[in-house]
């Protein structure tokens, strides 16, 4: 038998088997030639053959396995006990010990035996079922959440056996869903898949259940219902079916059913506002974590519950709209629905710089969606004006940082801002103003910034500071950098009146103000021109 001398027999022998009580086992353990002799010796007694052929008969009729027992006896084969190398009673028998404290038990080891041998002390534990812990549509709703759904539905369906139609469905939508009530006709059409006209109340629970609606955030609700099911981001057309509901039902939008076209391009201009700050990615596509991250559902709950659609600021409201079309209805000569670079310089009362336009019709800082080449289509003026008319909104930042930064390293450096600000002291030579250093310019604006390296400005450095949009008017907008160099009393005032508006509110505020001064004059000019035409003679 081949056995290794100088280390740990690969399978350890029990020394209880071999029977010599009389032997320490330690000193078994550091002599293993003596332990290799004895079991070589034990193996040649005429007790341990009957044992072996015993054991071998047994495994092939399917008896039971026994290779354990205290006998000391090498005659008796049927009870399998070990053969002694010892004459019998001529050692006493050891005393019991607990298998915590015998040294022996230690070297055991704790796998099966295959043949079922008593000495295996340590039984394994009891295996635990693991509760289930990843479910694909989301954990479960607790079953008071589950019943007390099911408890409302039952109550709305109790009269209603046969389904309720699309326009009973708003109930649903509102009182049991607790979504916004222009989201019914979306969620009425994602149920009923088969363009039946009804909902029953096993559909209806079907799908919210199936679908584990329970447990989601109002987040996750709202994104669910409006994104097709294959895709795991929003686009555009996915607001257009909610946008049209709001447009049918909302009080505050009633005048509008009137004038279909301007439905359609109100519906269009909250759905860029919704994209230009909500998709931060700017890839067209609004991923749940990004709807998440912005106020858009805060904005739907509040245009549910307001009937005035001119409260809701965020997006949805008209007179911001208004203010957005006319500016461009304005610059629009030909009303092809498209404007030119020239059109874009008139902006303002001419207030941005020929360079910065450059830059912008070059589509630095956003490609256009209009295919038409050396124009811009609605939508890219909807982001223009939006980055142009508020540079404390991160979106602005971002798009006027990246028309700075000319060679597109992530940083604005001295030549660059030199770059821009050199039109801007010639404009405001040409205008016979006192023109400015670019040497103190940069101080300044490096004061207002305070950047993390006195080389060059990060964008980092820009969101960190709240005065980083009078920089960029620094540099292109000569109108605003005048009007925040004189500190117009005005703007100072509207700013403290109320905090919480933004750039934007308070620029449309004033823009919506003006123009229904001017088309309210423009209408009392032509009922006065045909007043005086029907008292002109006949002849």
């Amino acid at each position: 038998m081949d056995m290794d001398a100088g280390g740990d027999l690969e399978f350890p022998l029990v020394l209880e088997m071999l029977q010599l009580p009389e032997v320490s086992y330690f000193a078994l353990k550091s002599n293993p030639y003596v332990v290799e002799a004895l079991f070589s010796q034990w193996l040649s007694l005429p007790g341990t053959g009957r044992l072996v052929n015993s054991l071998i008969t047994d495994a092939k009729s399917g008896a039971s396995l026994n290779v354990g027992g205290n006998s000391t006896g090498i005659d008796g084969v049927s009870n399998h006990s070990l053969p002694s190398m010892f004459p019998g009673g001529s050692t006493p028998p050891l005393s019991p010990r607990s298998a915590s404290s015998s040294p022996r038990m230690v070297k055991q080891r704790f796998g099966p035996s295959s043949l079922g041998s008593p000495l295996k002390l340590v039984c394994e534990p009891a295996r635990e079922a693991i509760p289930q812990f990843y479910f694909t549509t989301g954990r479960p709703a607790p079953n008071a959440t589950t019943e007390d759904f099911l408890s409302k539905v039952n109550q709305f369906f109790l009269s209603r056996s046969d389904g309720v139609q699309i326009k009973e469905f708003k109930s649903v939508t509102k009182e049991i869903c607790k979504l916004p009530s222009y989201l019914s006709t979306t969620l009425f059409r994602k149920i009923d898949a088969n363009c039946s006209g009804k909902v029953s109340r096993e559909q209806f629970i079907n799908y919210w259940i199936t679908s584990n609606m329970l447990t989601m955030d109002l987040a996750t609700q709202v994104f669910t219902i409006l994104k097709e099911p294959e895709r795991n981001y929003l686009v555009q057309d996915d607001f257009k079916p909610a946008l049209q509901e709001l447009l049918a039902t909302h009080p505050g939008l009633e005048f509008l059913q009137s004038t279909p076209e301007f439905q359609e391009r109100y519906a269009e201009t909250v759905i860029y506002r919704i994209f230009y700050y909500i998709n931060r990615s700017s890839n067209g596509r609004i991923t749940l974590r990004e709807l998440k991250r912005g106020n858009l559902i805060a904005a739907m709950q509040h245009v549910d519950k307001e009937e005035d659609i001119n409260k809701v600021l965020k997006y949805f409201s008209y007179e911001h709209f208004y203010v957005i079309y006319c500016k461009f209805w304005e610059l629009d000569n030909d009303h092809d629905f498209f404007i030119e670079k020239e059109n874009v310089i008139k902006y303002g009362n001419h207030a941005l710089t020929y360079r910065i336009v450059d830059r912008i019709f070059s589509q630095v800082p956003r490609k256009f969606t209009c295919n038409v080449e050396g124009r811009m289509g609605y939508e890219d003026f909807v982001f223009f004006i939006l980055a142009e008319e508020d540079k404390s909104s991160e979106p602005s930042l971002e798009y006027w940082f990246k028309c700075i930064d000319l060679d597109g390293n992530g940083v604005l450096t001295r030549k660059e801002m030199h770059y821009f600000f050199e039109e801007q002291l010639h404009r405001m030579e040409c205008m016979a103003q006192e023109p400015v250093l670019f040497e103190d310019i940069l101080c300044q604006i490096f004061d207002m910034i305070g950047p993390e390296n006195e080389e060059c400005i990060t964008l980092r450095d820009i969101k960190n500071c709240k005065l980083a949009g009078h920089v960029f008017n620094i540099l292109f907008n000569l109108n605003k950098f005048v009007a925040f160099e004189s500190r117009d009393p005005f703007l100072i005032r509207q700013e403290h009146e109320d905090p919480t508006l933004t750039e934007w509110d308070r620029f449309a505020h004033r823009e919506y103000i003006r123009l229904s001064m001017e088309e309210e004059a423009e209408d009392a000019s032509n009922a006065s021109d045909a007043w005086d035409e029907s008292l002109e003679a006949p002849f």
